[in-house]
């Protein structure tokens, strides 16, 4: 149990998990909780201020209150999606949301938490939403590889194609959807696979969906 307790510190310590709640109590609780798993945190209590600290640095995970002035949440969250960043958002909410939070499932949440939260779930749906990001190598020299693989280098389009391929799509068929060749398609898909660290299809496959 401690040498998962020391791994989960060692992988999250450049990760950023940032909280946007309009109660700064809410934001200190969950730094609080995020930084004793190795986290670093940041939170803002309104959109402004959140969007300031985006300017500065991109988070890895958002937690993001539904309780934020009206449907500003939802508008954060499409503005999020739109910006096409792959980072994660999970919603929080009170009773009085849940129509809202069917509407943040349906714009691209990762997931939304009804308070008061359940720490232990809210922690295993985001190590659950950032394993694809981590590949554990074979064993070398009496030591596992760990690796961080990160999504951020990714071009938008980059991201799109990876998107259809795990969808399961030729690249004839994704180059239908997106409006481009199948030889772009294949460029494309070759600079993710470079960038990932796979040498086929099928190692692509992996990383993306078993981490």
């Amino acid at each position: 149990m401690a040498g998962e307790v020391f791994q989960h510190a060692f992988l999250n310590r450049d990760r950023l998990v940032h909280i946007v709640d309009p109660d700064p109590l809410s934001c200190e609780a969950l730094s609080v909780l995020f930084r004793l798993e190795g986290f670093q945190t940041s939170f803002s209590v309104d959109t402004l201020g959140f969007f300031v600290a985006l300017e500065r640095r991109r988070p890895d995970v958002v937690i993001l209150s539904l309780a934020i002035g009206g449907d500003a949440g939802l508008a954060v969250l499409r503005r999020l999606k739109t910006m096409r960043t792959g980072m994660p958002v999970f919603m929080t909410a009170v009773a009085a949301d849940i129509g809202r939070a069917v509407e943040a499932m349906k714009a691209g949440a990762a997931d939304v938490f009804a308070k008061p939260i359940d720490n232990d779930q809210l922690l295993a749906a985001v190590f659950e939403a950032l394993r694809e990001d981590v590949h554990v190598g074979p064993i070398q020299g009496g030591r596992r590889q760990i690796e961080v693989r990160g999504f951020e280098h990714l071009t938008p389009r980059e991201r799109e194609v990876l998107q259809l391929i795990t969808n399961g799509q030729s690249n004839k068929e994704a180059g239908r959807e997106l409006g481009i060749s199948p030889r772009t398609i294949e460029v494309h898909r070759a600079r993710v696979m470079e960038k990932l660290g796979a040498r086929n299809t099928a190692e692509l496959m992996r990383i993306v969906l078993m981490g």
